[in-house]
C-alpha cells in the first residue's frame, strides 16, 4: 500500500534571542490511507508544532514533506490552497477556535464559500448534512459557541474539518478539554467517520490511554525528536526507550488494590536552543553512559519498532528481569 504521507528529516526551528530552539527536529515517518499515526510526550516536546509545520500553518525550516507522493514541501499559492481541501485541522480549544460572531450554520459553512463553486442553497444543504453527521440536532442551527457546551463545540470543528472532504487530519488533543464522558463520544464519533471515510489521523496528545484506544502506531518525542515509533500493542508491550517507560508508569491503575511502580525522573532537562549533539534524555536517563553523548540514531529492533536509544538493550534485559522477579 503506497503511503498517504511521508515525512522526511522534517525540521522546525524558532529563533530566539538566545539562539535557534529547535521545536521539531527530523522526524521521520509515513501514514497510510485509513490509519491513526498517536503523537504523545510531555509538554512543549514539539507535537503540535510538527502537525502544523505539515500542514504549512508554519513553514519548515528543513525536510520534506510528501502527500500522496507529491512534493509539498514548498507550495505556492494556489497549491496551498487545493492542499486545504485535502489536509485538515481539529484544535484543541473548541471555544477559541471558533468565531464567536458566527452561528453553527455560518461557522460550518465557511470552508464551502472560502472553496467556491456551489450555489448557497447546495452549501446549505451540505452543512445540514454535516451537522447530523456529527450529531449536532437541527435546532442548534442559529445557536452561537457560547450557548452551546464543549462536546458540541467540538463537534463543530469536526464538521468544519470534513466539510472539505480531506483524506488527512491533525487532531491537536482534541478531546483534552472535555470532560471524560464527553471525549469518549468524540473518539467514537471520530472512529466511525474513519472507518465511513478512511480518513487518516495524526492524532496528538499527552493521554496515553486515548492514544492507545485510537491509534494503530504511536510516535513518542522528547524535544522535538521521536525516541520511539512502534504499533501501539507492541509499543505497550515492548517498551524500549526509557522516557516511553516512564510516561507508560504513570497512567493510572483503576485499582485501589494494585499498585504500580511509578518512574520518577529526575536530572537537568536539556535545553532545546542549540542542543549539542547526542541523546537529548542522557541528563534524566538512568541507564546513560559516555556513548549516549555522541550522535543519536533510530534504530529498527523488530519489525516497524524504532528506538532511538542505544542502550536499549540494557532497558529490555532490566525489563525481563523483573518479570520473572515477580512470577
Amino acid at each position: 500500500m503506497a503511503a498517504l504521507l511521508e515525512v522526511h528529516d522534517l525540521m522546525k526551528y524558532f529563533k530566539t534571542p538566545g539562539g535557534m530552539l529547535h521545536a521539531v527536529d527530523g522526524i521521520n515517518f509515513t501514514l497510510n490511507e485509513g490509519k491513526t499515526l498517536g503523537v504523545v510526550g510531555e509538554s512543549g516536546c514539539g507535537k503540535s508544532t510538527l502537525g502544523r509545520t505539515i500542514l504549512h500553518l508554519l513553514d519548515a525550516t528543513g525536510g520534506q514533506v510528501l502527500f500522496e507522493g507529491r512534493d509539498i514541501t514548498n507550495p505556492n499559492k494556489s497549491e496551498l490552497h487545493r492542499m486545504r481541501e485535502d489536509m485538515q485541522i481539529i484544535f484543541q480549544d473548541p471555544f477559541s477556535s471558533l468565531d464567536p460572531r458566527m452561528s453553527v450554520c455560518e461557522a460550518i459553512m465557511e470552508p464551502l464559500i472560502l472553496r467556491g463553486g456551489m450555489s448557497r442553497a447546495d452549501m446549505l444543504a451540505e452543512t445540514r448534512q454535516l451537522m447530523d453527521t456529527v450529531g449536532i440536532a437541527a435546532r442548534f442551527e442559529n445557536s452561537y459557541p457560547h450557548e452551546l457546551d464543549g462536546g458540541r463545540r467540538q463537534r463543530i470543528g469536526i464538521a468544519r474539518a470534513l466539510s472539505l472532504k480531506p483524506k488527512f487530519i491533525v487532531c491537536d488533543e482534541p478531546v483534552s478539554a472535555l470532560d471524560v464522558s464527553i471525549q469518549a463520544q468524540i473518539i467514537n464519533l471520530m472512529l466511525d467517520l474513519q472507518e465511513e471515510r478512511g480518513l487518516a489521523y495524526m492524532f496528538v496528545t499527552h493521554d496515553l490511554s486515548v492514544v492507545k484506544y485510537i491509534s494503530d502506531d504511536i510516535m513518542v518525542m522528547y524535544l522535538g525528536q521521536m525516541v520511539e515509533k512502534a504499533p501501539a500493542e507492541e509499543l505497550f508491550r515492548n517498551t524500549l526507550h526509557p522516557y516511553t517507560k516512564a510516561l507508560l508508569s504513570a497512567i493510572p491503575i483503576p485499582s485501589i488494590h494494585d499498585k504500580k511502580k511509578r518512574i520518577l525522573l529526575q536530572g537537568e532537562i536539556t535545553s532545546p536552543i542549540n542542543p549539542k549533539p547526542g541523546c537529548r534524555f542522557m541528563a534524566r536517563c538512568q541507564y546513560a553512559t559516555g556513548e549516549c553523548a555522541c550522535q543519536q540514531t533510530l534504530v529498527e529492533c523488530s519489525p516497524g519498532h524504532f528506538v532511538g536509544c542505544c542502550r536499549y538493550e540494557a532497558v529490555k534485559y532490566e525489563a525481563i528481569n523483573n518479570m520473572e522477579e515477580s512470577k
